[in-house]
């Protein structure tokens, strides 16, 4: 065993601890709005939060419409909670912990019903604290990346049945076969520079303006 080899696992923690101070980091100047009755508890809760560099609030008593203006929101569990979130379910704007009550039954339904990313049971520990902060966090940008893809998903389906459009109005209005109707569509996009959906758009919205479709 050589002196590269002894050194070799020191490296892995050392990098380690990196990452997860990176980790942390990342919490730095996050604002966090706290929705549950003053105690000691959350009196906790809000020091934790601040002593991670958060810029965190507390409120109470529960607002008909819960805030949707910080990046996190932790909130104490109601069977309405669902009912006050300031978005639809599956397009949050926030992330969601909630707190959960010490020993009280909860509906789970409800629950679910408010697609949380997290949970904090009762009582809090500083442990518990961060790991409910990091897993929200990275579970709210895990669905804005997902969202993300799916709109481009949905918006590259919509361009390509445009092009189709498009092709099939060349080739009934001007006789081209399918793969000429899709040159012209390029060499067009080409031209004038822009995307082959925005001439296909071009070329379905002039169609219809002129009334083809009633006259065919």
């Amino acid at each position: 065993m050589t002196m590269n080899d002894l050194s070799k696992p020191k490296a892995k923690a050392e990098s380690v601890v990196g990452d997860h101070k990176s980790v942390v980091q990342e919490l730095n100047g996050l604002t966090v709005v706290v929705v549950a009755p003053l105690d000691d508890q959350i009196a906790f809760l809000v020091r934790e939060l601040q002593r991670l560099r958060i810029r965190a609030r507390q409120t109470w008593p529960m607002p008909e419409t819960i805030p949707g203006d910080a990046d996190i929101v932790y909130c104490e569990y109601a069977p309405d909670l669902a009912r006050r979130l300031p978005w639809i379910p599956g397009d949050a704007r926030s992330a969601l912990v909630v707190i959960l009550p010490n020993g009280d039954p909860i509906q789970v339904e409800a629950l679910a019903h408010a697609t949380p990313e997290g949970v904090l049971s009762r009582p809090f520990s500083g442990n518990a604290v961060v790991a409910s902060l990091v897993l929200a966090r990275s579970q709210f940008r895990y669905e804005q990346r997902l969202r993300a893809k799916i709109e481009r998903l949905d918006e590259n389906l919509r361009s390509m049945r445009t092009v189709e459009r498009a092709k099939a109005i060349l080739m009934t209005t001007r006789r081209m076969a399918e793969n000429e109707a899709y040159s012209f569509i390029r060499r067009q996009a080409m031209d004038r520079r822009v995307s082959t959906s925005a001439v296909a758009a071009a070329i379905v919205d002039s169609f219809e303006l002129l009334g083809y479709d009633q006259q065919h």
